[in-house]
């Protein structure tokens, strides 16, 4: 049977693919209606609450719950007890490999309390004020042991042991004695010694950078219910509800197939919801206590006890010849990984050198635990660490050559056919054009004054593919139910409908979005590494042709017609040649009318393993200006230029650049995790964690390239992770530019650069 589009591709209209669709969750989410994690309730709930160690490093020698239980309104009582130890291999969870020896005891301590905050101990009673008064009753011997904050004191041989089992991999041979430092690990590009002989400048600094929470408005929640036969349902707040289902399933030993798991509307992620910190003691308490338990953490929880991104101690040596051509590259990366190991060194290592087109390339990257909280994903994990070290080297090369920083990136852009240093060749990118996009604005070309500096970063994410399912279902009246198993955090609902309208050609009102739970639809992987409207969409066309060839089956039954005499096009079967003198297209809503008779439901499921992610690159653009008196930096003015491939929904992809943005200025500028000699983090709320609101930051420009992605059928690639990755680096280009000073710790906030200047003199007189 055939199939003809007129605009678009796959029998599309293209009418409404990279169109500004009203978001279909809207009306809710202004009205209130929407329901985010804290928002579910059942009859009969009890209320769970959590003990968390107040030490950083401490052996857990005994734990007393009798006097909790035995507390009126107590209805169950957890511990390390409730929780099968598990195997230290790594297991296969979804895309994911994970360690869930680590994870049990990350979800509840087991032999140690390995950070302030670590949960020891849960409740669950009828009510909160009950729930907080069984904590007190808890009775728990700790032994407190050395503990260890920064990551260069935790590599160190005589520093305080975290896991007396961990040893170094990526080391041979095998170390003998366990460390902090989890793993090693290295890639390599050409001859690193031949290509630094080649250079005619050669720059070489260390940086260091605070760990930084994701900083998400809705603080982590989960409700659970386990039925007398083992029947589990959960709703809780997360990226990814078919993860969280196979987490708690391992972890508490249940049945996979047993466990439903709802995803709520979620209030921020950035990938820190993609972990499980509530959502198995919960379920452990509701399976205890034979009744629905529900779980928030408070604010302070969420910082204490759940995963920010690494800090990180890097060196960066790069080398040019006199006419600007990068012939060497080196980096050492130092992640934190918290209490146990798992930080983003890996994709941290991939990124560093990956905007540029370099024959000689060696990074290494050490994975390294210490007594934090276990570093969850945060957009781009890794990347916007390694490459803030690399852009600002770039940029003092740039100096001492008297290069334009634009061109000197230009000169060494990666393109179509570059080797990146992890091993692929790239397709068609748009680094190039984005560097174009930024110096071709007013923005680029308009003068600045005193105290004030320009600064250019570009950045690099690979993006992923990955296992999703999408269906969509032909309802009664011809309108289109869409189901998708990835939750919409940035306006998926809407990219993801405009697909679905266009290729079933009719129009985006008819098409309903639903976030199906993990029991209406195939595994899904999560939301995350920018795969969910590239992946999403993939399987939606899939769903979609078998609709479109189906439809193309009846009409031949209806009109005794032959497979080439019809042809889906513009939402209807048509007749082709002689055969539509004689008969009238039929929409389909006209099928849908005639459905029972002509076959029954109607409907297309799209189950993938998506493949073909391309990488996406940016370029950022920043003017800020320095008050030499206080030290405070004021953001004047930010331009993002960036690499979509396609824009679905370009209003959603402009948000995503916008926020990234956003949140780079907070991370170079402001935000870090405070920890005294004690090992407690002493900023734990918003009040004293300085995350920029509206006033901090100017209207951010969004410039969207589209170089389109070979692998997609439109052209698509993922859009959220880049955007935080160049802000540090031009952040910190500015400031050299408004100060004269190299700032090489981020955050660069005001008493640093205050001190800054003053060591230099500078003073507002100056």
């Amino acid at each position: 049977m055939a199939e003809n589009g007129t605009n678009g591709p796959n029998g599309t209209n293209g009418g409404y693919v990279g169109t500004r669709t009203i978001r279909p969750d809207g009306l809710d989410k202004v009205t209130g209606r929407a329901r985010f994690g804290a928002d579910y309730n059942l009859p009969g709930q009890l209320i769970g609450r959590v003990l968390r160690s107040p030490h950083p490093h401490a052996r857990i020698v005994r734990i007393d719950t009798s006097k909790a239980e035995a507390l009126p309104g107590v209805k169950a009582v957890i511990t390390r007890d409730d929780f099968a130890d598990q195997s230290s291999e790594f297991i296969p969870a979804g895309e994911m490999l994970m360690n869930y020896k680590d994870v049990v005891r990350n979800v509840m301590a087991r032999e140690k309390a390995l950070y302030e905050g670590h949960a020891v101990a849960a409740v669950a009673a009828t009510s909160a004020a009950i729930a907080r008064r069984a904590l007190k009753l808890i009775d728990v011997t700790y032994e407190v042991l050395p503990h260890v904050i920064d990551v260069v004191e935790a590599m160190r041989p005589d520093a305080p042991l975290l896991h007396d089992d961990l040893f170094t991999a990526g080391v041979e041979p095998k170390p003998e004695k366990p460390s902090n430092i989890a793993k090693r690990i290295e890639i390599v590009l050409g001859d690193i010694e031949a290509g630094f002989k080649k250079a005619d400048v050669i720059v070489e600094r260390e940086f260091k950078t605070a760990a930084v929470h994701q900083g998400y408005i809705e603080p982590h929640a989960a409700l659970a219910s386990v039925s007398e036969d083992g029947s589990t349902e959960l709703w809780c707040c997360t990226q990814g509800h078919f993860i969280v289902r196979a987490h708690c399933a391992r972890l508490l030993g249940l049945d996979i197939a047993k466990i439903r798991v709802t995803a709520s509307e979620i209030g921020g992620g950035f990938g820190g919801k993609t972990v499980v910190y509530l959502e198995p003691l919960a379920i452990a308490l509701s399976r205890k206590a034979k009744r629905p338990v529900k779980m928030v953490m408070s604010r302070e929880e969420v910082f204490k006890s759940s995963g920010p991104t690494s800090g990180a101690t890097v060196k960066v040596k790069m080398g040019a010849t006199k006419d600007g051509k990068f012939v060497a590259g080196f980096a050492e990366l130092k992640y934190q990984a918290g209490a146990f190991q798992g930080s983003p060194v890996q994709p941290g290592v991939m990124c560093a050198y990956a905007p540029y087109d370099m024959e000689n390339v060696k990074v290494i990257g050490y994975d390294v635990v210490s007594n934090r909280p276990k570093v969850a994903a945060y957009r781009a994990p890794g990347a916007p660490i390694s490459e803030y070290a690399v852009e600002s080297v770039v940029d003092e090369i740039a100096k001492k050559l008297g290069l334009d920083p634009i061109d000197l990136r230009m000169m060494n852009a990666a393109r179509e056919g570059t080797k990146a240093a992890y091993g692929p060749k790239f397709g068609p990118i748009g680094l190039e054009e984005t560097l174009n996009s930024i110096k071709k604005t007013e923005h680029w070309n308009t003068p600045l004054r005193k105290w004030q500096g320009r600064g250019v970063a570009s950045g690099f994410w690979f993006n992923i593919g990955g296992e999703t399912c999408a269906s969509l279902t032909v309802n009664e009246d011809g309108t289109v139910s869409l189901m998708v198993g990835t939750p919409d955090i940035g306006g998926l609902r809407a990219a993801l409908t405009n697909m679905a309208a266009d290729e079933l050609g009719i129009p985006y009102e008819k098409v309903r979005p639903i976030i199906g739970d993990t029991g209406s639809l195939g595994f899904t992987f999560l939301t995350g590494g920018s795969r969910s409207a590239f992946s999403g969409s993939m399987a939606i066309v899939e769903a979609a042709k078998q609709i479109k060839a189906e439809l193309c089956a009846r009409a031949c039954k209806l009109w005794e017609a032959k497979p080439d005499q019809v042809e889906f096009s513009n939402g209807a079967v048509r007749p082709l040649g002689e055969l539509a003198e004689k008969i009238k297209p039929m929409t389909i809503a006209d099928f849908a009318k005639v459905a029972g008779k002509t076959g029954g439901p109607i409907g297309g499921y799209g189950r993938i393993n998506a493949q073909g992610a391309g990488p996406s690159l940016g370029t950022h653009l920043v003017d800020l200006e320095v008050d030499p008196e206080t030290g405070r930096v004021t953001i004047l003015r930010y331009t993002v230029a960036q690499d979509a491939g396609k824009a679905l929904h370009p209003a959603y992809v402009e948000g995503q650049f916008q926020g990234g943005a956003v949140q780079g200025i907070g991370w170079a500028l402001n935000e870090e995790y405070i920890y005294g000699a004690d090992g407690k983090l002493q900023n734990a709320g918003f009040l004293d964690y300085r995350m920029p609101v509206a006033s901090d930051v100017p209207m951010i420009d969004a410039i969207v390239v589209e170089v389109a992605n070979p692998k997609h059928p439109y052209g698509v690639r993922g859009v959220g992770e880049t955007p935080i990755v160049p802000p540090l680096g031009a952040i910190a280009n500015a400031m050299e530019a408004a100060t004269g000073i190299r700032f090489t710790e981020l955050p660069m906030s005001p008493p640093k650069v205050l001190k800054a200047l003053k060591e230099r003199g500078l003073t507002g007189k100056n």
